[in-house]
């Protein structure tokens, strides 16, 4: 299905891109974000568009300009709402595509963001389908969450950087963004520092890999937020080894680089 992506200005449509994040993110008549600060937003030349199909309002991505000097201007894409079903399936891409040409046209070259390191349909999305890539570990960085997804867990998050002209991320666009070959990267030395055991249970090997592989492999569960409704206390467990392994890495040097479908994080040491 083709979409329609535009920018958002006139008070009417920003309340029904309001209602939709709050739809998205299972907060009915609480608003992840409000119409007046969109008005805001839109008013002070930031990013607030809207995806529609036909007439309807099916998707929704608001970002806003970062970045105190000496360091990098940036956009911080802050949320992406895409509703349920088949008729918007393939518009999450699509609107961080707008948004990629969208801050070209205006010289800035780079996006970021946060995404739960626990989901590992966003990290493939994030990193390889977009081809961006993750240097830092933010833990608890929002404090307990209260939305229909997240209610209760801790707000651990990566910080997704997408370079908008590195050779990754023009791949990606142009639908050439190659998923990470664990087969080869396993022949070529990557060490698993973290896996999925036998039960369901995180297994974390020892942090001596850490100065010896050029890449290391993290997996992590199919689906954490059924875990978090069936068993809440495998999932705690999921977040603080998932914690420990990246934060390490990270800390150790390591860049995250790439992600499987299989839910298999690749780190590779000073990639930039």
């Amino acid at each position: 299905m083709a979409f329609s992506i535009v920018e958002l200005k006139e008070i009417e449509d920003l309340h029904k891109l309001a209602d939709l994040f709050s739809e998205v993110w299972g907060r009915p008549g609480e608003h992840s974000i409000s119409s007046d600060v969109l008005k805001a937003l839109a008013h002070s030349g930031n990013y607030v568009c809207g995806a529609y199909a036909d007439t309807r309002l099916v998707g929704g991505l608001v970002g806003w300009f970062g970045g105190v000097p000496p360091h990098e201007l940036h956009l911080h894409s802050h949320i992406l709402g895409v509703i349920a079903g088949s008729e918007a399936h393939g518009l999450g891409f699509e609107l961080k595509q707008h948004q990629r040409r969208w801050c070209l046209e205006r010289e800035v070259k780079v996006i970021e963001w946060t995404t739960d390191p626990l989901v590992r349909r966003n990290a493939y999305f994030n990193l390889t389908k977009l081809g961006a890539e993750a240097h830092r570990y933010l833990v608890n960085v929002y404090g307990e969450m209260t939305d229909g997804i997240n209610a209760g867990e801790e707000s651990d998050r990566l910080l997704i950087s997408w370079r908008l002209d590195s050779q990754s991320a023009e791949a990606a666009a142009a639908g050439r963004g190659p998923e990470p070959r664990l087969d080869q990267l396993r022949r070529d030395g990557a060490a698993e520092v973290l896996v999925v055991g036998s039960a369901g249970e995180p297994v974390a090997t020892t942090k001596s890999s850490f100065s010896s592989a050029r890449v290391l492999l993290c997996q992590v569960p199919d689906d954490i937020v059924s875990l978090r409704r069936t068993d809440p206390v495998l999932a705690r467990a999921w977040r603080l080894a998932l914690r420990k392994a990246l934060t390490e890495a990270i800390d150790s040097g390591y860049v995250v680089i790439g992600a499987t479908r299989t839910g298999w994080y690749v780190l590779e040491i000073g990639a930039n």
